[in-house]
């Protein structure tokens, strides 16, 4: 009756609530995000720029600032979208790549990458951050990173951070891991490696691989200090959304991260990239890698130091051969 609408409607109101509460927050994919919880006050890069000094956005209004009415908070779903239990699907997307690739010091120009794709290759490493990184990058950009992707290449992002406390390279024994604190530096690293990827463009699901250069893994001491470092970039890294990878020699960071997994140890990266120079990829046949090791998560760095020429372009590389994640660029 007519008396009763404003009844009627309040309940209709109420129950088209409690359905939008019921059924959480959903993204256009029909995923909820996944944020970090490791570090509330950054989130993810992406969100670090919303909330920005100077920014009028709430960090606690995590459902947009709409008014619910009644207080209907004892019916909420337990997913909490700061970090509660996650949703099937939510992870981010994951591309994976086979066939040849190369790493180079510097970032090509695009001129050069265009000339490229005549090679076989169609993945290329690039070294896009860490304190241990040789070479300036005055080509790398968001831009550069579209542009490539655009044509067809596929990304490896390496990263350069600090290195073991016993690394065989002369060279980079300035940029050891703090004995003292591995742990803390692999995490502060494992942020600056997301940050610096999402500022050029690598979306969340895309593979970071950390460049890890040849250690003597035989000293207990030192093995165990680097391999907390590794353990603590990877999580940071994975909370963000991100694929840890590592990158390292067969023999050595290899070697020690694979007896790692056969003893049960978590954090470990989601994909190797081994360097072992011998001629002929063997992705399958590395030595001190169980076969059953890392399916879907290898990358083998078959041939170092060479010259190729490609569409009148030369460039000095790496030859890899790929079964694994790449960058997601979008």
């Amino acid at each position: 009756m007519h008396e009763h609408k404003p009844i009627i409607r309040y309940v209709t109101i109420v129950g088209l609530v409690l359905a939008c509460l019921l059924t959480g927050p959903v993204s256009a994919e029909g995923a909820v995000p996944r944020l970090a919880a490791s570090r509330p006050a950054a989130l993810t890069p992406a969100a670090a720029s919303a909330l920005a000094p100077g920014g009028d956005t709430d960090p606690g209004d995590a459902l947009g600032g709409y008014d619910l009415g009644p207080d209907l908070s004892g019916l909420l779903m337990p997913y909490d979208a700061y970090g509660g239990e996650e949703p099937e699907g939510a992870a981010p997307e994951r591309r994976n790549f086979k066939g040849y690739g190369f790493d180079t010091c510097r970032a090509p120009s695009l001129a050069t990458m265009r000339a490229w794709l005549k090679s076989k290759y169609r993945a290329i490493g690039v070294y896009f951050g860490g304190r241990a990184r040789a070479c300036s990058q005055r080509n790398l950009n968001r831009n550069w990173v579209q542009s490539v992707h655009r044509m067809g290449w596929r990304i490896l992002p390496i990263y350069v951070g600090s290195q073991s406390p016993c690394v065989r390279g002369k060279h980079l024994r300035n940029y050891r891991i703090d004995p003292d604190d591995p742990e803390g530096q692999g995490d502060s690293e494992g942020w600056d490696a997301v940050r610096t990827a999402s500022d050029l463009g690598f979306e969340p699901g895309s593979a970071l691989y950390l460049d890890m250069e040849a250690y003597n893994a035989g000293k207990a001491r030192c093995a165990d200090q680097t391999l907390d470092f590794i353990r603590a970039w990877d999580r940071q890294v994975s909370d963000n959304g991100y694929l840890p990878g590592l990158y390292s020699s067969s023999e050595s960071g290899i070697r020690h991260i694979e007896r790692a997994r056969r003893q049960g140890v978590d954090d470990l990266p989601e994909a190797v990239w081994f360097a072992r120079w011998k001629g002929k990829p063997a992705l399958r046949s590395e030595p001190v890698l169980r076969p059953d090791a890392w399916d879907g998560g290898r990358i083998h760095q078959y041939s170092g130091a060479v010259r190729e020429k490609h569409g009148g372009k030369r460039l000095a590389i790496d030859r890899n051969r790929l079964d694994g994640p790449v960058a997601v660029v979008n």
